[in-house]
């Protein structure tokens, strides 16, 4: 094999890009397996009464839906379309967590209808209209309440979501969570099962976790002793961390989890409550590292004693995330893995935005164009955030394992773009 070239799983990049064309999302079906393997043996095995799902708002296709789901783990979606695209998978709904802070009352109907194992429900608009739409087609509906911990976990602030001013989830001042409950215990057609806290995403520590669930876990004795309620089900969110650049570490599941289900079950013995189901939602963790964009190089411009950008043929069309909150990776020449890095260089895409760049004053080895750039860990929020902005064709997404590569999603054309259109 080319020592030259990049070779992912066994597949060598250049001739991928050559094979399939670029931009190209290439995904390592290995990367995937291993760390759906690690959750199950790290916590779904280790701890009884225990689930995961896999937030496909990630990177959802019909093929890593089925791929999840025959791992184990069961789906965390957001919208009627994640729960469309799962049911064509295959996947069983009771297997699904359905979330949002807007839901429709169409998608509402659609998770009532299709029988959603779980529906997180995040203000008293969706309980209501859960409640109207269960009693009109006779159905109980299992559903958790999502709450605003109101612990910072210190990251951006675009991916942060358990501080108390958020647009999700339901505060726990003032007797509001108390007063949504008592109204699901009087819904017929509701049934409800516990709670649900998401802190915020790329977490490197597990200490907001750790002081999320603690609040949970006072506001559980709290509910047991005020009203009655006992929580079944306690989900605690995803947002585990992965390696981008420099000194980033990748969880381990073991190092994050053991230390929350020890304080889990001292607290639970100290309160005397019942252990709930503990749920887990991996998403970023389980697809993003698993993940390469390949990309032509073409224009090169230097301004002496300032900045040589190079000219890639995608840009923030596949890969919104530099641009939306400031995003940084590491990138190669797939065809010159062999060469020395000796030049700086800022590689910029081709939409008509100056917030197009994709990785600022990186160290590559000389650029001609024609090369073949890998973008690494580009495997959550890229295919799934894409767009046609500049009316620029989404990507393919090809999966690769053990040299062997298959297609999971063609390349939109020009055509598929305005087919929709009259």
């Amino acid at each position: 094999m080319n020592n030259k070239d990049f070779i992912f799983d066994g597949c060598n990049m250049t001739e991928i890009a050559a094979k399939y064309g670029t931009p190209l999302y290439v995904m390592s079906e290995s990367s995937i397996l291993k760390k759906c393997q690690e959750i199950k043996s790290d916590f779904l095995d280790k701890y009884p009464n225990t689930r995961a799902v896999f937030a496909s708002k990630a990177f959802q296709t019909l093929e890593i839906c089925r791929m999840v789901v025959q791992e184990g783990l069961g789906l965390d979606t957001v919208s009627g379309g994640e729960i469309y695209t799962a049911h064509k998978a295959g996947v069983p709904m009771e297997f699904l967590d359905f979330h949002g802070n807007n839901k429709t009352l169409e998608e509402i109907k659609m998770a009532v209808d299709y029988n959603v194992g779980r529906i997180v429900v995040d203000n008293l608009y969706e309980l209501e209209a859960l409640q109207e739409y269960a009693q009109k087609v006779n159905k109980k509906v299992k559903i958790l309440f999502r709450i605003t911990p109101g612990v910072d976990c210190h990251t951006h602030k675009f991916i942060t979501t358990g501080q108390l001013d958020s647009k999700f989830g339901i505060p726990l001042e003032n007797g509001i969570l108390k007063d949504f409950i008592r109204r699901a215990l009087d819904m017929e057609n509701i049934e409800l099962m516990g709670f649900h806290f998401h802190v915020g995403s790329q977490l490197a520590t597990n200490e907001s976790h750790l002081a999320a669930l603690n609040i949970a876990l006072d506001l559980m004795k709290d509910v047991k002793q005020t009203l009655g309620f006992e929580t079944k089900e306690l989900n605690i969110g995803g947002g585990f961390g992965i390696h981008y650049t420099g000194d980033d570490k990748t969880v381990k599941v073991s190092e994050f989890m053991d230390p929350i289900m020890n304080e889990l079950y001292a607290k639970c013995d100290q309160y005397q409550l019942a252990v709930p189901q503990i749920t887990i939602e991996p998403g970023r963790w389980i697809v993003g590292e698993a993940g390469v964009t390949l990309y032509t190089v073409g224009s090169i411009k230097e301004i002496p004693g300032i900045r040589k950008y190079i000219g890639v043929d995608g840009g923030m069309t596949d890969n919104i995330r530099p641009g939306l909150y400031g995003a940084k990776y590491q990138a190669v020449l797939a065809n010159k893995m062999n060469q020395a890095s000796k030049e700086k260089v800022t590689i910029a895409g081709k939409c008509c935005e100056s917030t197009d760049i994709l990785i600022y004053d990186m160290e590559l080895p000389e650029v001609e164009s024609g090369d073949t750039l890998a973008v690494f860990s580009t495997g959550a929020y890229c295919y799934s955030m894409s767009s046609n902005y500049n009316k620029i064709p989404r990507p393919a997404v090809v999966m690769v394992k053990d040299g062997k590569d298959r297609l999971i999603v063609k390349r939109e054309t020009y055509e598929d773009m305005i087919s929709r259109e009259i």
